[in-house]
């Protein structure tokens, strides 16, 4: 989808963040996950600019956004929602965030608080990545699986690729991906470089954001939404921990562009139940 009233803010001297802001009315505030970009949200923007101001934010060292060699962490990623956040006069907006971009919304509340979010949206993360007890907890997934990840992939570019063409076949996406499908996902992802990834991914898996979504889901209305192959662990998981929340099942973990219309529907209901 070409962007739509794009835009630079410069979150710090020389480092800035490309933000797609379409609609108006009460905002909502997408965030990509890992290495991706603000063109994965193309259908949310389609859908919900008709009837909201619809906000999606490339994190630094994504997509159009400036590569950095610091601050590829979610500490940083919290603090840089909050200034594009004021630099646009957002008030009280939703924040949805995807995968890794889950951790960005929960940074946000660990340094800032809730008073200034209206709700959450948070599609298929685990507060926390990894656990010893990763038969009980919901997790990422197994420990030595992720160590090889970081170890075997993300060091050079082909690594990169690899990783990203297999999570995307196996775990993103339920049926058959086509080639120019594969190929656009992948090249989303590498837009991102494979060093800075390497950084990310180790940022994302050593976080441990338990506190902020029970928080968070004690203070404002919150929706999880999760993927189909993990549903069962995700959902006892989540029961326990943040109870008060409103957990959906659908699709793999990027159900929100593989069912589109059916992911709008549980969000778009989210949104009018709230009120």
């Amino acid at each position: 989808m070409k962007a739509v009233n794009g835009k630079y803010i410069e979150v710090e001297p020389g480092i800035e963040l490309f933000v797609q802001d379409t609609g108006t009315g009460e905002p909502l505030v997408f965030i990509p996950g890992f290495t991706f970009t603000t063109e994965v949200f193309a259908e949310q923007v389609r859908h919900f600019s008709q009837s909201y101001r619809t906000i999606v934010i490339d994190p630094r060292s994504h997509g159009r956004s400036t590569m950095t060699v610091h601050g590829n962490d979610y500490v940083t990623h919290g603090t840089d929602l909050q200034k594009v956040m004021k630099a646009l006069k957002v008030e009280n907006p939703t924040l949805v965030g995807w995968s890794f971009g889950c951790l960005t919304a929960w940074e946000y509340i660990r340094q800032f608080g809730t008073d200034k979010i209206q709700s959450l949206i948070l599609v298929d993360m685990p507060p926390k990545s990894l656990s010893l007890q990763q038969d009980q907890d919901w997790v990422e997934g197994p420990l030595d699986d992720m160590a090889a990840a970081y170890t075997n992939y993300l060091r050079n570019p082909k690594g990169q690729r690899d990783f990203i063409s297999a999570y995307a076949s196996g775990v993103m996406v339920q049926r058959e991906v086509k080639e120019e499908e594969l190929t656009w996902i992948v090249e989303q992802s590498l837009k991102t470089p494979y060093y800075i990834a390497a950084n990310l991914f180790s940022s994302g898996l050593f976080s441990d954001y338990r506190e902020e979504a029970l928080r968070g889901s004690e203070s404002i209305p919150t929706l999880f939404i999760v993927a189909e192959h993990w549903a069962e662990t995700a959902t006892a998981y989540l029961s326990k921990l943040t109870p008060k929340a409103t957990v959906k099942v659908l699709g793999g973990h990027f159900m929100f562009w593989e069912h589109s219309e059916k992911f709008n529907e549980i969000a778009g209901a989210f949104l009018e139940g709230r009120r």
